[in-house]
C-alpha cells in the first residue's frame, strides 16, 4: 500500500505504508543510530514524535526483548528501507508486525537522507503519515502548524507509587527517589545494579511526600517534550531545592531542562535536536571526549545559569551545554543517556558518581 509523509512546509515524499494505515500528525525528528531501534521505539522521551532513522537499512535482527518500556511511544516511523527477513537468535518478530499490533503508522522506501537535510536546514517541523491518496496538502498544513505535542509527560508517567528492590546482595541497600517523566527501565535497573532500592514516583509527586520517605537520594528522569510545560513539577523541584538539605540529585535528559529551570535558567528549543548515540561531549574544563547516546529537543542555555550553579558538560559538536552542577551542594543532571542499553558506556561513571555521593 502506497503512504505519504506531508511536511508543514508542504514537502511530500512517497513510500510504502507500514504497520498501520490510520493517519497520524506528529513532530517529526531524525535519529542518527545504527542500531538500538528498539530502544529508540520504545523510549518514552518520543512520546509525540515521529522518527526519521538515518540509517539505510532498519530491522535486520527484528524484535527483541530489548525494550525500554512496556510499549512503544512513537507516534510514527520513517525508513529507508525495512528489513523484511530479520535473522537473530533472541528474534521475537519483525518491525512490521510490532508497529501494526500497536497501531503505529509507518512509511518506507523514502529517501530519508533528503528528509533528514530538509529537518536540519529548515529545523524541526511538524508532518502528517497518511495512505490516503485524495489527501489535500491545502486542507492538511494549517493542521499541521496548529499541531503541539502538549503536556506529554502527563501521558508517559507512571499511574502510582512503585518500589524496586536492589539487585545487589548489601545489607543496607540505598534509598533512591525517582522522578518518572518517562523513565526508561534500564534507570532504574543501573541504580539497582549499583545496590539500591528504587522507589519510582509519577511525576506530579509532591516534594513534600517524597522527602518524607526520607530518601538517601533523588533522581530526576529523562522524558518528552516542552519542559516549560511541566510547571507543577517545576515548583516540587525548587521545593526540593530549598527543604532537601545536601541530599544527592541527578537529572538526566528532561532532569537537567527541570532542574535548570528550577534554579532559574533559561531553556531553548533547539533548531533540530540531539538524537543518536554518538554525540561527543566534554567536562567543562577538561580534556577528554565522552561518547554519549542522546535525545532531546531542548538544551539548557548555559549563560543564564546563576552563580551557584556551572555547566558540567559542552556538546562538542555545536558547544550547547550537555549538564549542570551546583558549586557546593551534591546536585547535578546531564542531558545524555549514560546508561543507554544499547551503548555506548563511555559516560555509566555518572551513575558512579551518584552512587558515591549516597555512600557520604
Amino acid at each position: 500500500m502506497r503512504a505519504f509523509l506531508i511536511l508543514e512546509d508542504g514537502t511530500v515524499f512517497n513510500g510504502k505504508s507500514i504497520g498501520s494505515t490510520r493517519d497520524a500528525i506528529s513532530e517529526i525528528v531524525f535519529n542518527t543510530s545504527m542500531t538500538g531501534y528498539l530502544e529508540v521505539l520504545t523510549d518514552p522521551s518520543y512520546a509525540g514524535q515521529a522518527v526519521v532513522m538515518t540509517y539505510p537499512l532498519i530491522g535486520n535482527y527484528g524484535i527483541t526483548p530489548d525494550m525500554e518500556s512496556e510499549k512503544p511511544w512513537v507516534d510514527g516511523y520513517i525508513v529507508r528501507e525495512l528489513s523484511r527477513m530479520p535473522s537473530n537468535f533472541r528474534c521475537e518478530g519483525t518491525i512490521q508486525e510490532f508497529l501494526e499490533k500497536h497501531d503505529i503508522p509507518g512509511i518506507s522506501g523514502i529517501d530519508t537522507r533528503a528528509l533528514t537535510k530538509i529537518l536540519r536546514e529548515k529545523g524541526t517541523m511538524n508532518g502528517m503519515i497518511t495512505t490516503n491518496e485524495n489527501y489535500n496538502v491545502e486542507e492538511i498544513i494549517p493542521k499541521l502548524k496548529a499541531y503541539t505535542t502538549g503536556n506529554v509527560v502527563e501521558k508517559v508517567t507512571c499511574s502510582k507509587k512503585e518500589v524496586l528492590k536492589s539487585l545487589k546482595n548489601v545489607a543496607t541497600p540505598k534509598k533512591v527517589a525517582l522522578f518518572d517523566f518517562g523513565a526508561k527501565k534500564n534507570i532504574a535497573q543501573s541504580l539497582r545494579e549499583r545496590g539500591c532500592d528504587v522507589t519510582v514516583y509519577p511525576a506530579n509527586t509532591t516534594a513534600e511526600e517524597i522527602l518524607s520517605s526520607n530518601p538517601d537520594g533523588i533522581m530526576l528522569s529523562n522524558g518528552p517534550g516542552d519542559p516549560e510545560d511541566c510547571a507543577v513539577t517545576i515548583e516540587n523541584i525548587k521545593t526540593f531545592l530549598a527543604k532537601g538539605e545536601d541530599k544527592p540529585l541527578l537529572g538526566l535528559g528532561l532532569g537537567n531542562q527541570l532542574l535548570a529551570l528550577a534554579a532559574g535558567a533559561e531553556v531553548l528549543k533547539h533548531k533540530y535536536g540531539h538524537r543518536g548515540a554518538t554525540q561527543p561531549v566534554q567536562i567543562v574544563g577538561g580534556q577528554r571526549c565522552y561518547i554519549t547516546a542522546q535525545n532531546h529537543g531542548y538544551v539548557v542555555d548555559g549563560t543564564t545559569l546563576p552563580n551557584d550553579w556551572k555547566e558540567w558538560f559542552v556538546n562538542m559538536n555545536d558547544q550547547t551545554n550537555e549538564g549542570i552542577r551546583h558549586a557546593e551542594k551534591p546536585w547535578m543532571a546531564v542531558q545524555f543517556i549514560p546508561e543507554m542499553n544499547c551503548g555506548p558506556k563511555d559516560s555509566e561513571f555518572v551513575f558512579d558518581n551518584f552512587f558515591q555521593l549516597l555512600n557520604k
